[in-house]
């Protein structure tokens, strides 16, 4: 009987724990400098404050930070960080679970240059500053690739290419990994420099987003995503975030103040 009542109590707690998962109304979501957060703020805070639900908000410096953050309970989602990012960085550096749950409007890698102002001008041996995170080199490199400075061979990973994997550079330019925050600061002592969204929308005050010589064709694991640890994936305010950006009024808001910097995944449109 003892037995039987220990494992009727487990149950209970299990069901309880479940229940109260279910009908969780406060929603906690870490903040990072960028335009993703900004988005959520603005675009889809509203539409679930309507449906009940309270939104805090908990500062990060940094999206390694956020995803800890994350993985440790103290949050419930974030919106900084592309599939490759979840995947390749932070899952499998910090033993994490988390999961990405709908594509979100993305700000795309674009090359920019303080020194030219055509991709005409490119000549023998210019530098060309690219970010020098693992998740991010691949998509700054394959711009090059799709403007024609470089090539890769036609059977290479194109989510996981380096410098090494580079088979022809006519104009031997010189590709020099920076950190990523510091090639817009330090944009002037490159002839180009390849920039992620995010950065660029934070550096915008030195940087125009919209003066990029050319931008990338965001493959599908570099979409932005809403993370959340796994075992929240199908919970109901996890729900009601997806359905949030899948909304008619989140695309109402996208078609009014999107200047042309935001790339929207065609399941929003």
């Amino acid at each position: 009987m003892k037995k039987l009542f220990a494992a009727l109590l487990v149950l209970s707690l299990v069901l309880t724990g479940a229940a109260l998962a279910e009908e969780k109304t406060v929603i906690r979501y870490s903040k990072s400098q960028g335009p993703y957060t900004e988005l959520f703020e603005d675009g889809i805070v509203p539409i679930l404050e309507k449906e009940g639900y309270t939104l805090e908000v908990v500062e990060a410096s940094d999206l390694l930070v956020a995803d800890k953050m994350l993985e440790a309970g103290d949050v419930d989602v974030n919106v900084e960080q592309h599939t490759a990012y979840i995947e390749t960085y932070f899952n499998a550096n910090n033993d994490g679970h988390l999961v990405g749950i709908s594509p979100i409007p993305t700000v795309p890698a674009g090359l920019y240059s303080a020194n030219h102002t055509s991709l005409d001008e490119i000549a023998e041996g210019m530098t060309i500053a690219v970010t020098n995170d693992a998740s991010n080199t691949a998509r700054c490199l394959l711009i090059l690739q799709k403007i024609g400075w470089i090539t890769f061979d036609p059977d290479v990973d194109v989510t996981t290419v380096t410098v090494d994997d580079i088979k022809d550079n006519p104009y031997n330019l010189e590709i020099i990994p920076v950190l990523n925050t510091m090639i817009p600061t330090n944009l002037g002592d490159y002839d180009f420099g390849l920039i992620t969204g995010s950065i660029v929308w934070n550096a915008r005050e030195i940087v125009d987003p919209s003066s990029a010589l050319a931008q990338e064709d965001i493959l599908p694991h570099l979409v932005l995503q809403v993370t959340v640890k796994e075992q929240d994936k199908d919970a109901a305010w996890a729900k009601a975030i997806v359905d949030a950006y899948h909304s008619d009024e989140f695309k109402a808001y996208m078609e009014e103040n999107n200047t042309g910097m935001w790339w929207i995944p065609e399941e929003l449109k």
